[in-house]
């Protein structure tokens, strides 16, 4: 079992979100939390294309999420919304997979304009799934420098990332506290 499941909505390994979430990973890992990271790419592309409720690996991504304290999900931006092969994934989860489980969204887009798909589609997916909702982090492509370690470049957008990832983080610890014995 692991503390926090990590999300990628991602179809591509090098893409923007995916190495912020592998850098809030690593970051999340130096304060003592294990961490799954999940990604549309483990999946294999017939069960999502087929709806395959049965899918073993559906299983186990939906048992690692119950079983997990919080979930960070991220995704690029696509056409105003998070991906679409995001959502083939989620379609496949139990309706209640996020109860009672903070969930921090992440959302990397091209401009400003896209700051809005975090409020009117990720977080009302999360909510869908009975999640707790955090403010969530939108980050602009030209904030982040993929092939870094520290992959967000932009010193404020930095330090509200990192102010996110430790409320977060102090959920987590708050919810361990309060789990039946």
């Amino acid at each position: 079992m692991a503390d926090i499941v990590i999300i990628s909505g991602s179809p591509t390994e090098t893409s923007r979100s995916e190495q912020v979430l592998k850098f809030l990973g690593s970051l999340l890992e130096k304060e003592n939390l294990s961490i799954i990271h999940v990604s549309v790419k483990d999946v294999p592309a017939e069960d999502l294309v087929t709806g395959n409720y049965l899918s073993p690996v559906i299983k186990n991504i939906a048992q690692s999420i119950e079983l997990a304290k919080g979930v960070i999900i991220g995704t690029p931006v696509y056409k105003g919304a998070y991906s679409g092969v995001l959502k083939a994934l989620i379609d496949l989860l139990p309706q209640d997979v996020f109860q009672h489980k903070p969930v921090l969204p992440l959302m990397t887009g091209g401009s400003s304009n896209h700051l809005l798909a975090l409020e009117y589609s990720l977080k009302p997916l999360i909510a869908t799934l009975k999640g707790i909702n955090l403010k969530g982090i939108f980050i602009q492509d030209d904030q982040i420098d993929k092939l870094s370690v520290n992959p967000i470049i932009d010193e404020d957008v930095l330090q509200r990332t990192t102010k996110q990832l430790y409320y977060f983080k102090s959920l987590v610890d708050l919810s361990a506290v309060h789990l039946p014995v």
